[in-house]
């Protein structure tokens, strides 16, 4: 059976600049410019404690993750065994969604489909499909193609994701290829991660409120200092997006 393309606290610092108006004749008051200098050492202090680097994120990624696949066909991402084409439609759409959403992720695991109320095999009909991939449920849309006639020979059909994944070892792979040694970053080190749930479904291109880092020379105003980013789930995998 043929298938359509799957696309898978502010710290402030106070400066009181009292006068010496003691009626001792022997004291000397501030010069003006002893104020404005003053000033300045204040501001620069509170700059300096608004970029102070945070604390080090609890999982250090100090190399490539060997179980992201290269390859989104490798055959490490097959589901078998693979049903027959006499099996019902929506058996054999169940499995293609599984090695879709394999295929989208790059990492071998532990997946599931159900299309609770099956697939509705006429033109234009849409169903709504589940995957399960290591416990994150992602939901999709499955249609037939408009121009599918009944008792057809071939079935097309498209499928649409409605939420994506977050992948743990693909956001810790992505960080390394994209700040680690091999990318041609001299600025970036020390790289880290919060520890990540195994797999995560969340919306599209949205920030998903997990987070990672790395330390940059050019951070804390040039002094050095983490840089935070945030994961989001994309259509080909995660995505790193510096915070300001």
């Amino acid at each position: 059976m043929r298938h359509t393309k799957m696309l898978v606290g502010l710290v402030a610092v106070g400066v009181l600049a009292t006068g010496c108006g003691s009626g001792d004749s022997s004291s000397e008051s501030k010069p003006a410019h002893a104020d404005a200098r003053d000033a300045e050492n204040a501001e620069n202090a509170e700059n300096d404690t608004k970029e102070s680097p945070q604390a080090a994120m609890p999982v250090a990624i100090t190399g490539p993750q060997s179980d992201v696949l290269t390859s989104s066909t490798d055959d490490k991402l097959k589901v078998r065994p693979e049903p027959p084409n006499t099996a019902p439609f929506t058996d054999r759409v169940e499995h293609k969604l599984r090695e879709q959403v394999l295929s989208s992720v790059k990492v071998p695991g532990k997946t599931s489909a159900d299309c609770p109320d099956g697939v509705t095999q006429k033109a234009g009909a849409v169903s709504t499909c589940n995957v399960t991939y290591e416990g994150a449920v992602v939901p999709y849309e499955v249609k037939i193609s408009d121009s599918y006639k009944e008792g057809s020979f071939m079935t097309f059909y498209n499928t649409k994701p409605l939420k994506g994944l977050v992948v743990a070892k693909a956001v810790y792979q992505t960080l390394y290829k994209q700040y680690g040694p091999e990318s041609g970053r001299s600025d970036a080190s020390k790289l880290a991660c919060q520890k990540l749930p195994a797999a995560k479904a969340v919306a599209l291109q949205t920030d998903s409120g997990l987070r990672c880092q790395y330390w940059s020379k050019y951070a804390g105003q040039g002094k050095g200092g983490y840089e935070t980013l945030s994961v989001k789930a994309g259509s080909y995998g995660p995505t790193l997006e510096q915070m300001r």
